[in-house]
C-alpha cells in the first residue's frame, strides 16, 4: 500500500465516522436500547450497510456557523408552529377550501446535499411537501396547501429561497457562502 492510499483511506474512514455514529445512534434508538451490546450490534449493522449499500462519500462543507446555525434553529422551530396553526385553521375553515398549488422554486446555491437540505425543511413544514426534485436544473417541485393567487405562490417560492439562504448562512460550503454574500451587496447596490 503507497502512502498515497494509506492516507485516501484514513480520509475516507474520517469523512464517514459521523455517518457511522449515526446509524450506531439511529440503532440505538431504534431498539430503545443503550447498552454495550445494543451498541456494538448496531456498530456492525452501520458497517454491513455502508459496505454493502455503498453510496457514493458525501463531503460536508466542514463550515458551520453556530450564531446562524442557532437562529435557523429558532426560525424552523417558529415556522413549524405557524404552518401547523395555519393549516389548522384552514382545515376548520369550512367556508372556503383551501387553494393547493404545485410550484417549481429553482434553486440558486444548491447542490446535492443543500438541495437535500433545503427539500427536507420544506417538507418539515406543515402545508408544504416536496413532490420532485430535479437535481440536473436544480428545481424543487413543491405541493402547498393555502393558494389562492399567484401573489400565494410566490410568497411561497421566496420562503423556499429564504430557506435555501439561511442554511447556506449556517452550513453551506464557502463558496455557497461567498456566492450569496455577492448577491446580497448586489441587490443593496440595486437598491438604493
Amino acid at each position: 500500500m503507497t502512502k498515497e492510499t494509506g492516507h485516501h483511506i484514513w480520509r475516507d474512514i474520517g469523512v464517514q465516522l459521523p455517518f457511522l455514529a449515526w446509524l450506531v445512534v439511529l440503532w440505538m434508538l431504534l431498539w430503545s436500547q443503550f447498552t454495550v451490546l445494543a451498541f456494538l450490534s448496531g456498530l456492525v449493522v452501520a458497517v454491513f450497510v455502508t459496505r454493502v449499500f455503498r453510496l457514493p462519500t458525501v463531503e460536508l462543507s466542514g463550515r458551520i456557523n453556530l450564531w446562524y446555525g442557532a437562529l435557523f434553529v429558532v426560525q424552523f422551530l417558529a415556522a413549524m408552529i405557524r404552518g401547523a396553526l395555519a393549516v389548522t385553521a384552514q382545515v376548520f375553515d369550512f367556508r372556503h377550501q383551501p387553494g393547493a398549488a404545485i410550484i417549481a422554486v429553482p434553486l440558486r446555491y444548491a447542490d446535492d446535499l443543500m438541495m437535500t437540505h433545503v427539500s427536507v425543511v420544506s417538507s418539515l413544514i406543515p402545508g408544504s411537501l416536496i413532490v420532485e426534485a430535479d437535481r440536473d436544473r436544480r428545481i424543487l417541485y413543491l405541493h402547498v396547501i393555502g393558494v389562492r393567487s399567484a401573489d400565494d405562490v410566490e410568497k411561497q417560492r421566496e420562503g423556499v429561497l429564504r430557506w435555501e439562504r439561511r442554511i447556506v448562512r449556517a452550513l453551506g460550503a464557502p463558496s455557497q457562502y461567498r456566492a450569496l454574500k455577492a448577491d446580497e451587496r448586489a441587490a443593496k447596490g440595486g437598491a438604493r
